[in-house]
């Protein structure tokens, strides 16, 4: 079963060497690169040179990179230094992408419209958005050039109103969603059905789950996301390619707050537990899929 697994699952700075050591020997086939996505870091070409013969020696393969906003070089940040240097970021991550060879996309965080926002804060967010379609326009013949999509994030109480805006004004092999289960499970606006009305723009997964009060970036069936309503939405999707989790141990049995550093076998048990819970969600999609097929077929016998 191929399945994708976020580097960052314990900790999203420093040597990724030892979390996708663990991650391979778990079972995970495939990786979503989640490393230093909340900060300004820029990939070298040494850095990257080594995550790749990294990845070949553990036999993964990389999927899709989670590219960083920035926090100060960020890509819709209304101080124009600022909104060019994140430019440059998410180019950095874009190169890192074909350097190793990844299948999927870049995926991004974008401003959106949040449910109890009141109209100051719309504003602010609209200042962003003017930002933000200035470096998408900038990035295009890059994105052009290297033949890379951006798979564009719903956020946590979005709307979608300002994600089908951007779908609507860019070309589908160029921007896509990146769908995130976790932000669609939140109590104030349940977001499925958004998906459902745009899946044919579905490109990339961040497959979690919690409670719906916040973001805990739990494995499948721990909390209250509707996995069984997800799975058909996926399986009427053109979504092609390996399912994708974005998982974090804190959130779990198997993390001990009282250690500053976590055991390996406390690493396994939580990578164990999180590969059958991720296995019973591919396994639920493929079926519906499949059935997907068989009626597709019964109807054109």
């Amino acid at each position: 079963m191929k399945i994708a697994l976020n580097t960052d699952y314990y900790s999203g700075t420093g040597s990724p060497e030892m979390p996708l050591r663990y991650l391979a020997e778990a079972g995970f086939t495939h990786v979503h690169w989640c490393h230093q996505w909340c900060t300004d870091f820029l990939y070298g070409k040494a850095e990257i040179d080594a995550i790749g013969r990294l990845l070949r020696g553990l036999g993964l393969t990389l999927l899709d990179i989670h590219g960083s906003a920035g926090v100060e070089k960020c890509w819709f940040s209304t101080v124009e230094y600022q909104r060019r240097a994140g430019v440059e970021l998410v180019a950095n991550r874009v190169g890192m992408f074909t350097a190793l060879g990844g299948t999927g996309a870049v995926m991004m965080h974008v401003p959106c419209f949040q449910c109890g926002q009141d109209e100051a804060a719309r504003q602010r967010v609209l200042l962003q958005f003017d930002a933000l379609r200035r470096s998408l326009d900038e990035l295009m013949p890059e994105l052009e050039r290297a033949q890379v999509p951006l798979a564009l994030e719903n956020m946590w109480g979005d709307d979608w109103k300002l994600l089908n805006a951007l779908l609507d004004a860019y070309p589908p092999e160029r921007v896509g969603i990146t769908y995130d289960s976790g932000h669609g499970n939140s109590d104030c606006l349940r977001q499925l059905e958004l998906l459902n009305a745009a899946r044919e723009r579905l490109t990339a997964l961040h497959l979690h789950d919690n409670d719906g009060s916040s973001d805990l970036h739990q494995p499948p069936f721990y909390g209250t996301v509707d996995w069984e309503r997800l799975a058909e939405i996926l399986a009427a999707s053109p979504y092609p390619r390996e399912l994708s989790f974005e998982l974090a141990m804190r959130n779990t049995p198997y993390f001990d707050k009282g250690r500053q550093e976590q055991t390996p076998e406390a690493i396994r048990a939580f990578l164990g537990n999180a590969m059958l819970c991720c296995g019973r969600f591919a396994e639920l999609a493929e079926k519906k899929r499949s059935r997907n097929r068989d009626v597709t077929a019964a109807a054109n016998t």
